[in-house]
């Protein structure tokens, strides 16, 4: 397999990248205008002349995500009621799971960022690896169709259908810290939140301390950032059970 060279798309200019690593994590043969397209971040557009940015495929995508998550859940649990099944597609959908799985394929440094973006960490920031992801997923489904777009999605979530301990801990992060800290009789978490940016683009991170363990999290309000902490938090003392 060899780099794609991106041009332009029905929606207008891309950037040209290399994206084979990527493809061959996807194992889609996406089209390459859409792809780039699906990677272009408002941030890029905006510093390139207002290019054709991501948000589009991602809110396509989302809605082919809800939809193979739901069938699969549906299908495969048939003792669970609407209560549950609901709860378990939240978990699996969420900001932060889809952040991780984007990171488990490299997502991130292939996302085209302006500058103020890269500058503060925007490669790793788990909404924009969580819409990039759904954008993807939405470019899948133009190029290549509903079934193609269904199996990509379920290939790429089933390490989070796996993963039981998720679904309380993704759904509430700041609970679940809260009792597995207790569990260990370890301190209460303790919350210090910053933000930096203007009023109306304001970004916010906290850091969570549980004894002698801290993780931070950022997102786009106190409680998303708090929320992306605790979760980190969780990981951190799960992975020393």
């Amino acid at each position: 397999m060899t780099d794609v060279t991106f041009g332009r798309t029905a929606e207008g200019p891309v950037e040209p990248a290399p994206r084979t690593a990527l493809v061959e994590e996807l194992g889609v043969d996406i089209d390459a205008g859409l792809l780039s397209l699906a990677l272009t971040h408002r941030s890029f557009a905006y510093e390139h002349g207002q290019i054709p940015h991501n948000e589009r495929l991602e809110f396509l995508g989302d809605s082919v995500l809800g939809q193979a998550v739901t069938v699969r859940l549906y299908t495969e649990h048939p003792d669970l009621d609407e209560g549950s099944l609901a709860k378990r597609r939240a978990a699996v959908v969420s900001t932060v799971a889809l952040a991780d799985v984007a990171r488990r394929i490299g997502l991130g440094e292939h996302v085209l960022l302006g500058r103020g973006e890269q500058l503060t960490g925007g490669r790793d920031k788990d909404s924009i690896l969580a819409d990039t992801l759904e954008a993807i997923i939405g470019a899948t489904y133009i190029s290549l169709g509903a079934d193609a777009a269904t199996a990509l999605v379920l290939r790429l979530i089933e390490p989070l259908f796996a993963d039981q301990d998720r679904y309380g801990a993704a759904m509430d992060p700041k609970t679940s810290l809260q009792e597995l800290a207790a569990r260990r009789q370890s301190p209460a978490p303790v919350y210090t939140v910053t933000s930096t940016g203007p009023d109306h683009d304001r970004r916010f991170t906290a850091t969570v301390t549980v004894g002698d363990v801290s993780a931070e999290g950022a997102g786009t309000s106190k409680k998303h950032a708090e929320a992306a902490a605790a979760l980190a938090a969780w990981r951190g003392l799960s992975g020393r059970a």
